[in-house]
């Protein structure tokens, strides 16, 4: 089979390589990819900026989607034909995250989904939405699971309540459509008009250029009448966090997610002083990915796919999420 592998860091150092095509064990399913999407964090990792001791050579990329063609002897969760994704963390089934888990994750620790085939445990699969392409799907697995996680299961979010989302990548496209759903009060920013324009379509509440002004944080609290928000999706990482620990409320949630910038230091003082509800989020467990999966069939929610780049074109796709031109998802279709 094809597959892409980390031999050497940098994005023009992937490489394509052939593999002998995988066979279930007793307790394992083999798909057939059909397409893969990318995340900051295969940036990262193909960089060697994610993990710079990374076992190599290894097949990049967490989120896939495709097609079971073959299962072990054992297998009863699963037939040929199934529509599938892997989970992200192939040992998270539910519960509270622990190392042992997080040891699990593809496309760093595990090989990822780069690739024609793939072999999974029958217990790191879920089933694809009817509804949707495998390009669709393959956008699931991290940003969407992150975004549920972050607001849905970390932050219990109720109507009427008000969200920020920072910039418009997948994280924060999946949190704005979610919130709208949940029927949510939403802001949003971006350096970019046209990328504003796209949220606002998806039914963003308030939209914010912070290349014009900076100060989004004054902003979210000018929209809230000085209370500030309910719900912050910080994907920014320590380069924000103050601002965004200004703008949400006494009491506030704050699910922080992103590594995207840098800082000297963060004050703590207003987590203390604001009673700040400040949750580290790593993606989710399959029985949030499945609950998840049941709300985006129920509500027919479609993910939103800037691009698809063919399989030949990873090298172009990679450089295309650097550039941050990107909004919501980038796929790489497996022919």
């Amino acid at each position: 089979m094809k597959a892409y592998e980390i031999r050497e860091f940098g994005i023009d150092n992937l490489a394509q390589a052939e593999r002998p095509d995988p066979e279930p064990g007793a307790k394992q399913v083999v798909v057939r990819f059909k397409a893969a999407s990318v995340n900051y964090r295969d940036l990262m990792m193909v960089e060697g900026r994610y993990n710079p001791n990374l076992n190599r050579p290894l097949v990049p990329f967490s989120d896939g989607a495709g097609e079971v063609v073959a299962t072990g002897s054992e297998v009863t969760l699963w037939s040929e034909g199934d529509r599938v994704m892997p989970t992200f963390m192939q040992g998270w089934i539910d519960g509270e995250i622990d190392h042992e888990k997080a040891r699990t994750a593809l496309g760093g620790d595990l090989d990822g989904v780069l690739a024609e085939y793939g072999v999974f445990s029958e217990e790191g699969l879920v089933k694809v939405p009817g509804h949707l392409s495998y390009e669709e799907a393959a956008t699931l697995p991290c940003a969407a699971v992150t975004a549920w996680n972050a607001l849905v299961v970390s932050g219990n979010l109720q109507r009427d309540e008000s969200v920020l989302l920072l910039g418009t990548g997948g994280v924060s496209v999946f949190g704005l459509q979610f919130a709208k759903n949940f029927r949510a009060k939403t802001i949003i920013t971006s350096s970019s008009d046209e990328k504003l324009g796209r949220a606002d379509i998806l039914g963003a509440n308030h939209l914010f250029n912070y290349r014009e002004n900076e100060a989004w944080d004054e902003a979210a609290l000018v929209y809230t009448g000085r209370r500030g928000v309910d719900h912050v999706v910080e994907v920014g990482g320590a380069g924000t966090l103050a601002r965004s620990l200004k703008a949400v409320r006494m009491g506030g949630h704050i699910a922080l997610i992103g590594v995207l910038s840098k800082s000297d230091g963060v004050d703590p003082l207003p987590i203390l002083m604001k009673s700040i509800r400040l949750h580290g989020i790593f993606v989710g467990s399959r029985t949030m990915f499945e609950e998840m999966n049941r709300r985006i069939a129920d509500e027919y929610l479609k993910p939103v796919v800037d691009r698809v780049f063919g399989f030949d074109e990873v090298t172009e796709a990679l450089n295309y999420m650097k550039s941050g031109s990107h909004f919501g998802k980038l796929v790489v279709s497996i022919p």
